[in-house]
């Protein structure tokens, strides 16, 4: 018992400990934190976050949130939460807080075994595929006649003498910024992740085949120099599992939405004020 309570003393320092170094300022008693910053910020700018902001942003951020916490406490003073409109406006804010988080609740408490995420995977692996995919290289310049001269001077070379040239006239030659780093290096990509001329050109050469003919894009003039080809394959189990989880919590839980509706539908009196029709 001992033990366990010397354990449960350790923990509240722990939690009250970082509880204290969120806390940013104290306004008359009340706390504001990085957390109630943050969601201050988010109001108005959803993807920025707060501790991103350089120093004098921050600054006039915790002097509006101190300003905005002295006029709260102001307001509140001279009875504005006893007027007719902030209990209406708190009673539909009460409202729809309550659905939001009963919702959450009731999506969280949607448990989906690994048995029943296996047998969906094995009946839909059809939408589980990696799609084909190419490994390449590519020199880019603005003028078709420098691209056919760059396919001329590296028509006879071969394999490894190709590939070493092809990555020096890339790092020389190419306007696209990170071939000087990477030698006109792509990656893998799917067909859909090019424009079409590009990826048309692509998938009809073969491994190790460098284009014959300059590949026009609205970005210019394209060599390129297919390194692999990588074929459609379905995905493993483990990689979308998770994915699938949350698909089937969704199901379950619009279906549990729908059902829960139709029984409280029936149970309600729902007046329709426009038509004057009570149902």
């Amino acid at each position: 018992m001992a033990k366990l309570f010397k354990t449960s003393l350790l923990i509240a320092s722990m939690t009250l400990s970082l509880v204290a170094s969120d806390i940013l300022v104290t306004v008359n008693g009340k706390n504001i934190t990085k957390q109630d910053v943050q969601a201050f910020v988010t109001t108005v700018a959803p993807n920025v976050n707060f501790e991103t902001l350089d120093a004098t942003q921050k600054e006039m951020i915790k002097q509006k949130m101190i300003e905005n916490q002295l006029l709260a406490e102001h307001a509140q003073k001279e009875g504005i939460e006893k007027t007719p409109k902030y209990q209406e406006m708190m009673e539909k804010i009460r409202n729809n807080l309550t659905v939001q988080l009963w919702v959450a609740e009731q999506f969280d408490n949607i448990i989906i075994s690994d048995s029943e995420a296996k047998s969906y995977f094995e009946k839909n692996t059809k939408n589980y595929l990696k799609p084909a995919m190419r490994q390449a290289k590519h020199i880019l310049v603005k003028e078709e006649k420098e691209a056919q001269e760059i396919i001329d001077s590296l028509k006879t070379l071969k394999d490894k003498a190709l590939v070493e040239k092809f990555s020096e006239l890339a790092k020389s030659k190419s306007i696209d910024p990170s071939a000087a780093q990477n030698g006109g290096e792509l990656g893998e990509f799917s067909k859909e992740q090019m424009v079409k001329p590009f990826a048309d050109a692509a998938w009809a050469m073969k491994e190790g085949e460098m284009s014959q003919q300059p590949v026009k894009t609205r970005f210019g003039y394209h060599i390129i120099y297919l390194e692999k080809i990588i074929a459609e394959k379905s995905q493993a189990y483990e990689e979308v599992k998770e994915e699938i989880i949350q698909t089937l919590k969704q199901q379950q839980f619009e279906q549990k939405i729908t059902e829960l509706l139709v029984t409280l539908r029936k149970t309600a009196t729902i007046t329709e004020v426009e038509n004057n029709q009570t149902k």
